[in-house]
């Protein structure tokens, strides 16, 4: 009866240990989980402001339109200017040695280069990494700041529910969103603003 007792004990007692183990564990292993996931969405979200800034540089404006932007990235160009001879040359510059030439430059060559993107590759700008194929949520407009100047403004969004749902760690995921709520902070990744003129800025920065 005493060992039985005893074996009892030591059931209960490696029990609780695993439990205690699993309410530190599983937090960290959430965590991890998160960042990696967190790398990917960043990353794709910084293609999005990129590619929304080339645009702004040929419309003078963001797209609040994914389909625009992917079409921009696949098919546009970008002007640039090169300068020939020197302007402290003042023997080129009076036999007319000196001169601006345009030239244009494929999107994808330039904010992307060294990449060599597909077209395959660039829709998949529109979608959440890790989620059930679900697209980033995009705007774009005005904003009049506080000085009165009016602002060119875009934002792309990843909520946590999106790329975070993991199975048997969905209570973490439900804290996560509460702190940030908590916090007044967007539960989740974007980049840009709708609200606030903020350079594009990213809220992981």
């Amino acid at each position: 009866m005493k060992k039985l007792i005893q074996f009892v004990l030591l059931l209960a007692i490696l029990g609780l240990a695993y439990l205690l183990y699993r309410q530190f564990a599983k937090p960290m292993e959430f965590d991890q989980i998160r960042k990696q996931r967190e790398s990917e969405v960043v990353s794709r979200l910084k293609d999005i402001r990129a590619a929304q800034r080339a645009y702004r540089q040929v419309y003078q404006k963001f797209t609040p339109s994914m389909d625009s932007l992917i079409l921009f990235v696949q098919n546009d160009s970008l002007t640039y200017e090169r300068q020939i001879g020197s302007l402290d040359d003042s023997l080129a510059l009076t036999q007319g040695r000196v001169a601006r030439i345009q030239f244009k430059m494929a999107v994808r060559d330039t904010i992307f280069s060294g990449r060599n993107l597909t077209n395959t590759e660039i829709e998949q700008f529109r979608i959440i990494p890790y989620s059930d194929n679900v697209p980033f949520i995009m705007d774009a407009g005005t904003l009049e700041t506080m000085s009165g100047v009016v602002v060119q403004v875009f934002e792309a969004k990843a909520p946590y529910k999106d790329f975070l749902e993991i199975e048997g760690f969905h209570q973490n995921l439900v804290n996560l969103i509460d702190e940030r709520k908590g916090l007044n902070r967007y539960p989740g990744l974007k980049v840009g603003s709708m609200t606030e003129a903020t350079n594009e800025a990213g809220n992981w920065e």
